[in-house]
């Protein structure tokens, strides 16, 4: 019989855990990335430094420090003494109006400050619009590769997941026929990651356009993950999913975390992209403000800041970050071609990260992408997602979001590593 600490058989107490988040940190990269690093032997003698190539969140590093404006906003509105209250639950007006001007510069129609509501990062607006979605006998279509965020917030509401593929050999196009044909009459919703993350891909405007139409054609709203919105610098520009919104209702979910490399500041929005009030007319906003009235909201003080710090950043700051990426990127996918087990079907063109593949055959001792990853940090002291986090397995997701010198040192490692573990012919 199992005692608890006080010598009381667990059996008589009257709680028990919620199993449906007895597992979520399966699908949490946080979790897979805790897992990982726990490989590394603290009492070790290697002194070289770790190097992350698994997260992403690359604020530690000098050359991906926020904007000075940004900072200056942060301070000025906490000098004020105006944001130490409760915010309103959808969030500041201000800061409102603020993002849906920044929102509303890459669409052809103006966004209201209405049509914007504040979250606490853009975590809690996966949260909210999953929650929000959910019905008995629902289902959401998700990309593959994907994150996993979703799944796990599908899973905790109850709502089926089904997976489309994203094609690596299509610079990770969404699989439209493959996708339609998982639809059915319960089908809510699909979800659109532009630019892509974990495939560091940016999707064409016709590309878009396309799938705009299947969700159409479906009946089905489409959830637009813009979280790393204008990060790209391949050739094909950033465009909005909020271009197609006279055609579908799209949900946009983004924060200020990527483009201003502050996630710490857990400052992100749910936008609703719908001329035609389609969201309205099926209760959809207002059972999203219902679910914002018991949420927790974001700093009230970096509420306060969002209009300075989209007025006053300097375009400097915003072409130095997309310059730093477009280097480590070329310096990633130069490095990955040397290493024979690893293949990288393209380039990558926006995002912090690239998809890679392994090729088990060509080493000694590797079982899948979990064993390799936590060899990897264990030998190299390098940090690495394997594609099971993402749904991809025996696959590698890297960030390049990293200083270059410790890139490049961090490639090596990866490069020493395989050559180590290569079988020998």
């Amino acid at each position: 019989m199992e005692k608890d600490g006080g010598g009381v058989a667990a059996r008589e107490w009257r709680f028990q855990p919620n199993e449906s988040l007895m597992a979520a940190s399966s699908l949490s990269v946080r979790g897979v990335l805790t897992e990982i690093v726990a490989n590394i032997d603290n009492e070790s003698e290697d002194t070289r430094p770790r190097i992350p190539l698994g997260h992403g969140d690359p604020s530690v590093f000098p050359c991906f420090r926020t904007a000075p404006e940004a900072v200056d906003a942060v301070v000025s509105a906490l000098r004020s003494g105006q944001y130490n209250c409760y915010p309103p639950c959808v969030g500041l007006a201000p800061a409102r109006r603020a993002i849906a001007d920044y929102l509303s510069g890459d669409l052809p129609y103006e966004l209201s400050p209405d049509d914007v509501y504040l979250t606490n990062g853009c975590a809690q607006a996966i949260e909210i619009v999953v929650s929000v979605l959910a019905r008995p006998g629902a289902n959401i279509l998700l990309p593959r590769p994907g994150y996993q965020f979703y799944a796990a917030r599908a899973a905790y509401n109850g709502i089926e997941v089904r997976y489309f593929n994203l094609l690596p050999e299509s610079k990770w196009e969404v699989d439209l026929d493959g996708l339609e044909a998982l639809a059915d009459e319960n089908t809510v919703a699909m979800v659109i990651v532009n630019p892509g993350n974990p495939c560091g891909n940016t999707f064409t405007y016709q590309h878009l356009a396309k799938a705009t139409n299947t969700a159409k054609k479906l009946g089905i709203m489409i959830i637009a993950d813009e979280v790393y919105e204008r990060l790209t610098f391949g050739s094909n520009p950033f465009v909005p999913m909020g271009m197609f919104g006279d055609v579908v209702p799209v949900l946009t979910l983004g924060s200020i975390s990527k483009r201003w490399v502050v996630p710490g500041w857990r400052l992100g929005w749910i936008v609703t992209n719908d001329p035609n009030g389609v969201l309205n007319q099926t209760k959809i906003v207002e059972c999203l403000k219902n679910y914002l009235d018991i949420s927790c909201d974001p700093a009230t003080f970096v509420q306060g800041a969002i209009p300075q710090i989209i007025k006053n950043t300097n375009d400097d700051f915003l072409r130095h970050t997309i310059s730093v990426l477009r280097q480590t990127a070329d310096i990633c996918y130069d490095k990955l071609k040397e290493i024979d087990c690893i293949s990288c079907p393209s380039k990558p063109e926006g995002t912090m990260f690239v998809m890679v593949k392994l090729d088990l055959s060509r080493l000694e001792g590797i079982h899948d992408d979990m064993d390799f990853c936590s060899k990897l940090a264990k030998e190299e002291l390098v940090i690495v997602l394997p594609g099971c986090a993402v749904g991809f397995k025996n696959w590698l997701r890297i960030t390049f979001a990293v200083d270059p010198s410790s890139l490049e040192d961090g490639l090596e490692r990866l490069k020493s590593f395989c050559l180590k573990h290569s079988k020998r012919s």
